[in-house]
């Protein structure tokens, strides 16, 4: 049997999270606006706010550092070039995507800035470390 590469199976954690956003979302979203409203066809558009509106930012920031990170993870894997280094990196990117979600849902200023960054530099450092 073959084994995972890590930078995948976090690739794949990190899918769950994504998932566990959106239904969180979901949660908040139909408190908000309504099932009856989110089932039409929303010709007239609505915000979310408060903490809706946070959970919606948060995922949407989960999306984009998913394409990222998704990137990155498949180039390592696909060249051979994982090393405890890349691993370190792709533990650190899920534990600060964890830590994020919470952080912003909540409203916490700069922490959640740091955590962002976490995830963003190790994502950097996969990349380069099979493009150099």
């Amino acid at each position: 049997m073959e084994t995972i590469p890590f930078e995948i199976r976090v690739l794949a954690w990190s899918g769950l999270l994504t998932v566990g956003q959106l239904c969180l979302l979901a949660v908040y979203a139909n408190r908000q606006l309504s099932p009856r409203y989110l089932a039409s066809a929303r010709d007239q558009p609505r915000q979310l706010s408060g903490m809706a509106a946070r959970l919606q930012r948060a995922f949407q920031n989960q999306i984009e550092g998913l394409v990222m990170y998704a990137a990155a993870a498949v180039a390592v894997t696909l060249a051979g070039a994982s090393t405890p280094v890349t691993e370190g990196c792709a533990l650190a990117y899920i534990v600060a995507r964890v830590v994020f979600v919470p952080l912003y849902w909540f409203g916490v200023p700069w922490i959640r800035t740091v955590f962002w960054a976490v995830g963003f530099a190790a994502t950097i450092v996969m990349l380069v470390s099979v493009a150099i």
